[in-house]
């Protein structure tokens, strides 16, 4: 860290920086070094138990058959290109950290993890543009009654919470990262704020800061933000869908240059590699036992392994636009804020690339509501219903040789031992269990 950066650091009256990591539980953890000492942790930064990635998120406490104990020690370095002043907590920076074993990437590490994807996606010539767009419900500090009553994008809503909603605005902007729409979710006191896309590893650093910021923000308007995908059994539920895009020497590769209005062959064969894949991937992009009570047919969730052209029913929405070129990107709807970022986005581009590398044949594209079809049409159209809990998506993973493969033998270990232990702790929990454990874990 140059001595222009420190003194940047001292003219805000920095205390601490906080250096962050998302385990395998999807909880943001952080140590925090304090500003007359930073200089000493930089190089190697600070000791973290390696049993931080076998951790579920009911407890701490290290989950059997993660092949990781007691016994370990990891350096979390912090990387300087993510050095952001908190606007929300004067006095504090944030880094995020990389997690090294005798000064190698550990292969444990969710944000290594996403690098070898953005690497393997290189190798092929692609950049992976991305952006997870966030909803989420603002609560009362002390309760669960819906802080309004209002409906989709209603005005009311806005006025109500300007002041919070403003403030969550200035915080991302003030951290660089743009902010592009607000309106109001269908759920009462439900929210979306979406951000612009960035690089892939950018995209996920940036899905940490946004979920800790509305905390935060919420919080200092006495109220409460959640991300959990489902918190009341009769209002919408909340995704975090994930918006791809592919390029090459700045050209988008997502149109088809032939046929206006149509998908390339390159953007088709990732699509059908996605699509192929997403009953394993859910258990990383849709990864606790609540995430499945959104998962519904006709809740505009994709529950149905299909795409379609602005079809919010299918898992995979291609959105159209007014003029050329259309289309420029496709949506994943089948992830919420539970699922690590690095993960989730680094298995779907695996995905993708298998299909790549296999050229498949992308299936026709699904223009009605899958779950207005009959058992017999969705079959001949070979459209599933996806998994309907965590455990059947768990053992689709298991069984999935091209995510496990590429996440590595002790990442996939590690991974699939805590996803299991979180299901057999929850499988048989109410909602109501559910939401007083999760709600402010997410």
């Amino acid at each position: 860290m140059d001595k222009e950066t420190l003194t940047s650091l001292d003219r805000a009256r920095v205390k601490f920086v906080r250096v962050l990591w998302c385990d395998n539980a999807n909880v943001i953890r952080g140590k925090a070094i304090h500003r007359k000492r930073l200089e000493t942790y930089l190089t190697h930064g600070v000791g973290i138990t390696a049993a931080q990635q076998a951790l579920p998120v009911m407890f701490d406490g290290v989950v059997e058959n993660s092949g990781l104990g007691p016994v370990g020690e990891i350096r979390l370095i912090p990387d300087l290109t993510t050095l952001t002043l908190l606007p929300y907590a004067k006095g504090h920076a944030r880094m995020i950290g990389d997690m090294v074993l005798l000064d190698q990437p550990w292969q444990n590490c969710p944000r290594d993890f996403l690098k070898r994807m953005t690497d393997a996606a290189q190798k092929v010539g692609i950049e992976v543009i991305a952006a997870f767009e966030n909803e989420f419900y603002l609560l009362p500090e002390d309760s669960l009654t819906p802080v309004d009553d209002t409906v989709f994008a209603a005005t009311l809503s806005m006025d109500i919470h300007q002041q919070v909603i403003d403030s969550i605005a200035d915080a991302l902007t003030e951290q660089g990262i743009t902010v592009e729409l607000y309106y109001p979710e269908s759920g009462p006191g439900q929210q979306e704020i979406t951000v612009l896309y960035r690089n892939a590893l950018a995209a996920a650093d940036q899905q940490i800061a946004f979920r800790e910021t509305v905390k935060a923000i919420a919080h200092q308007h006495n109220l409460k933000a959640s991300f959990l995908p489902k918190i009341f059994p009769n209002h919408a539920g909340s995704g975090c869908h994930l918006h791809l895009s592919l390029w090459k020497n700045g050209k988008n590769l997502i149109p088809s240059l032939e046929q206006q209005g149509q998908l390339s062959t390159i953007a088709q064969q990732f699509i059908a590699g996605i699509l192929t894949h997403l009953p394993g991937l859910m258990a990383i992009t849709t990864p606790t036992a609540n995430s499945y009570r959104r998962l519904q047919p006709q809740y505009w969730s994709g529950a149905y392994q299909c795409w379609g052209y602005d079809n919010r029913e299918a898992a995979i929405r291609v959105p159209t636009n007014p003029t050329f070129p259309s289309p420029t990107h496709f949506e994943v709807k089948t992830v919420d804020a539970t699922a690590n970022p690095y993960l989730a986005l680094g298995a779907i581009i695996a995905a993708g690339l298998d299909g790549i590398k296999h050229q498949w044949h992308l299936s026709d594209p699904m223009q009605v509501d899958p779950a207005t079809l009959t058992e017999e049409e969705r079959r001949s159209k070979n459209i599933q219903r996806l998994p309907r809990d965590l455990e059947q998506a768990i053992k689709n993973l298991e069984k999935d040789d091209v995510i496990l493969s590429a996440l590595g033998k002790e990442l996939s270990q590690s991974f699939i031992a805590v996803r299991r232990k979180e299901w057999e702790f929850m499988k048989d929990w109410h909602l109501e269990q559910e939401v007083k454990l999760l709600l402010e874990r997410y």
